[in-house]
This record gives C-alpha cells, structure tokens and sequence, in this order.
C-alpha cells in the first residue's frame, strides 16, 4: 500500500514520463506521494485478467490486519441495515476512511472510501478532493494495473464535480492532467486528450499558471519539448519559486540535449529546496551533465 510504505517525511521523487527529473514539490507541500524506494505489489491486488481489482487490494489488507482490527472494520462495513441508509453510509465510508489512513496507513482503501463518500455527498467540494487524492498520487506510481485504476478514479470524481460547476476551471486541469499521468508511455492519444482539456482553459485564460504548468508538464510526456519550454518559462517568468515549473523545465532542456540550460536549471532549483537528501541527488544530475 503506498501510504504504507511511504512516509511524508521522506524525500519524494516522482518522474515525468520515462525521464529522470526529480520532483520534490509534492514534498515540499506535505502530500503524500509514493517514493522510488518500492512500490504496490499488484500481484496481489490484480484479477486473473491483469486489472486492478479495489475488493482484492481492501481484502488483502484486511488480511494483515491485528484480530481487533479486522473485528473494527468488519463490524464498520455491515452497520448500515436500517433508517437513513444513505447518512448511515456517508457516515460509515468517513469511518473507513480515517481508519485506513490514521490507524494502517493504507492508501488505496483510504482513497477508495473517501472517493465513495464524496460520491454520496456529491458536493463539488468534496469530490474535488477525492479526485486531488488521486491525481497527486497517481504521478508516483509505475504500475499499469494501479495507474489506469487510479486515473479512471480521479477522472470520474472530476467529471462529477465539473457535472455540478462545469465553470471550474481547477477540475477541468485535473481532468486532463489524469488523462496524461495515467496513460502509458504507448499511449499518445490520451496525453493529447488530456492536453486539449487543459487547452479549452488556456484558450478563455491564458494567465492561468497552472493550466501552462500542466500543459508544459504534458509537452515534456509528449515529446514536444520546444512548446513545453516555452510555457515553462512563461509559468518561471510569473511564478519565479515555483520548484515543479524549474525542475520540469531542466527535463525538457535535457531532453532537448541542452545540457547547459539543464544545468542552469537545476542549479537555480537548488536555492528553494532546503533538504540535504534532495540537492545532493540534484548535485549528481548535475555533475552527470558537466
């Protein structure tokens, strides 16, 4: 389970596409994303055809669980037989959420209950957080069998939130950006779905920052390396500390074979990060690149 296995406290790396480039922001922000160091064993969470299956990952988890503990859940997932039903469950999916983050640690039966609860609540709030917990946490994860799950979670939630406010324009960025972090590297076609999502808010809002960074972060999935450094610098040139922007812009100048300009990059990163462990991973991308 990613919250399992990862700690926030610990340095994050995320990758772009198949690149290298160290992201720390998430981090920085406090999310919690999953690190390099190991992964999801999706052996156990999968069906015989390869997909993820929710039910097999909670069941496994349940199964490593202490007796009282799964006494705890068990009496939480059959409490719903009469009255309000729906309150009852709303009430019950919020239990099961906090229980598997606070008490285990567990993230994909976290993300599956909250992401249940604000269906029920279908609030614009509350399924724009659902969708967020997705989003930010599908950037770290390799596996194709968790990504596609995780991707088809955080389109769902946005697109019900965006069915309630179709004026968001944050919703209408997730939406695209899980079109892209979720696709697989064979896959163009849903980076390019996901970037004219993000393009439709661009075209009514071109100073939105975070519809470029999105769309400079997809060019350098996409390969197309001249548009993602140009809105990259457009996001530097009005966000001067925006880390992700940096980072994602030496990627995209090394990709491009542009060494001296990865450097610089880098190096100018390095004056807004304050963890050891993180700019002596930048010190040796660098030095690799001199």
């Amino acid at each position: 389970m990613l919250l399992k296995n990862y700690n926030v406290r610990k340095q994050q790396i995320i990758l772009v596409g198949s690149g290298v480039l160290l992201v720390f922001l998430l981090f920085i922000f406090g999310r919690t994303v999953p690190s390099t160091q190991a992964g999801p064993k999706p052996v156990s969470n999968a069906s015989e055809t390869g997909q993820f299956s929710i039910d097999s990952s909670i069941r496994d988890a349940k199964a490593r669980l202490s007796p009282s503990q799964q006494v705890y859940v068990n009496a939480l997932e059959i409490s719903v037989v009469r009255g309000d039903v729906k309150n009852q469950q709303l009430h019950v999916y919020h239990q099961l959420a906090t229980f598997w983050k606070d008490s285990v640690n567990s993230f994909y039966p976290y993300a599956f209950y909250t992401a249940e609860a604000s269906k029920l609540e279908n609030s614009e709030k509350s399924l724009n957080f659902a969708a967020r917990l997705f989003l930010d946490n599908l950037r770290g994860v390799s596996d194709p069998a968790s990504k596609g799950w995780m991707a088809n979670q955080a389109k769902e939630l946005f697109e019900r939130s965006l069915q309630i406010n179709p004026l968001n324009d944050s919703a209408k960025i997730g939406l695209g950006s899980s079109y892209f972090f979720g696709s697989y590297a064979d896959d163009p076609q849903q980076v390019m779905k996901g970037i004219q999502q993000i393009l439709e808010v661009t075209r009514r809002d071109s100073a939105n920052m975070y519809a470029q960074l999105m769309l400079g972060i997809g060019g350098v999935i996409s390969g197309q390396l001249d548009k993602a450094i140009e809105r990259l610098l457009r996001v530097i040139a009005n966000q001067p500390e925006n880390l992700e922007a940096m980072l994602t812009l030496a990627e995209a100048y090394e990709r491009q074979g542009d060494k001296a300009n990865a450097v610089k990059w880098y190096e100018t990163s390095k004056r807004l990060i304050s963890h050891p462990e993180v700019i002596q991973e930048l010190d040796q991308r660098i030095k690799s690149l001199e």
